[in-house]
């Protein structure tokens, strides 16, 4: 079983940046495929990143992102990030970090292990 911490948000102005931290221990961390996802006030969870197993040599980004996010994993630290650049206030939403026993997945039914979510605010 994997526990998973995320930490990093916050409030910040349109155009600045973040970068989220997922740190998780209980179990062996470059066995799973990781991801991001968010949920916006009033909104379904969706999809933002997703990073697949071991060295993560493959990505995934929700087209609302690309360009702006990257994911990334530190195996060694047991961490997974979110760089989150040039921020909108549409990417205003609290953010989840998952865990896939699957590799490189995008929907959050096939992630098992969820974090508590950290808060991104993007206002003036």
């Amino acid at each position: 079983q994997a526990q998973l911490v995320e930490s990093g948000g916050g409030l910040v102005q349109p155009g600045g940046s973040l970068r989220l931290s997922c740190v998780a221990s209980g179990r062996s961390f470059n066995a799973y495929s990781m991801g991001w996802f968010r949920q916006p006030p009033g909104k379904d969870r969706e999809m933002v990143a997703a990073i697949s197993r071991g060295g993560g040599t493959v990505t995934e980004y929700a087209d609302s992102v690309k360009g702006r996010f990257t994911i990334s994993r530190d195996n060694a630290k047991d961490t997974l990030y979110l760089q989150m650049n040039n921020l909108k206030s549409e990417d205003t939403a609290v953010y989840f970090c998952a865990a896939s026993g699957w590799d490189l997945r995008v929907r959050a039914e096939d992630y098992r292990y969820w974090g508590q979510g950290t808060q991104v605010t993007v206002s003036s």
